[in-house]
């Protein structure tokens, strides 16, 4: 979990095609339930502490929405138990599924470690759940078919997409569409934006 999932480029919906979607489930509880929860200082934690009171009673609130609308957690969705844990912001990643693109927990920004599965079996349909949102600043693709990959990325409204794998490159362009940010940064053009262009005509 990428800063707590306090990141604005966090995965938070997972689209998994129908015929995969059990499996896939599975194997992310599994993952989750698998990451360490507990102070930063020990290397061996994988999930620190949110970073405020406020942003961990935001997540909480996200989590009891995403509950009333009908998802089912998987795992996760409260305190770690450990009482050593208990004055700090820790939560437990939390794996939704049975999520339905309207729910909020699939339209906005949590900032913390929640997950919601969204299965799919009809391509055109899943394409106009994803580009839904107001925000687009990644995307993740992961598929055997190349060919698939590359159609979709084309048409996924995001500024920065991963196929089968992640990770950020020195002088790559990274910025989003829509209500994700303006401009780039970490590239050439990132240094435009701060200048002025300036045409003088003179005739002599």
């Amino acid at each position: 979990m990428n800063r707590q999932g306090q990141s604005c480029s966090s995965t938070s919906r997972v689209f998994v095609h129908s015929s995969l979607h059990r499996a896939v489930a599975a194997e992310l509880v599994r993952l989750a339930e698998a990451l360490p929860v507990g102070f930063p200082w020990i290397e061996t934690n994988e999930l620190g502490p949110i970073v405020s009171a406020r942003q961990l009673e935001r997540i909480i609130g996200f989590i009891e929405s995403g509950t009333k609308e009908g998802a089912k957690i998987l795992t996760g969705g409260d305190r770690p138990s450990d009482p050593q844990l208990a004055g700090g912001y820790f939560i437990r990643p939390t794996v939704f599924d049975d999520v339905r693109q309207e729910m909020r927990i699939a339209t906005q920004e949590i900032f913390g470690p929640v997950m919601s599965i969204l299965p799919w079996s009809d391509v055109e349909d899943m394409l106009a759940k994803v580009n839904s949102l107001e925000y687009g600043l990644t995307a993740a693709i992961v598929t055997n078919q190349l060919d698939s990959a590359m159609e979709t990325a084309e048409r996924v409204d995001a500024g920065y997409v991963w196929i089968n794998g992640s990770g950020r490159y020195l002088g790559a362009p990274y910025g989003g569409w829509k209500q994700s940010g303006l401009g780039v940064e970490e590239t050439f053009d990132e240094l435009l934006s701060y200048t002025q262009i300036k045409n003088i005509h003179m005739r002599w």
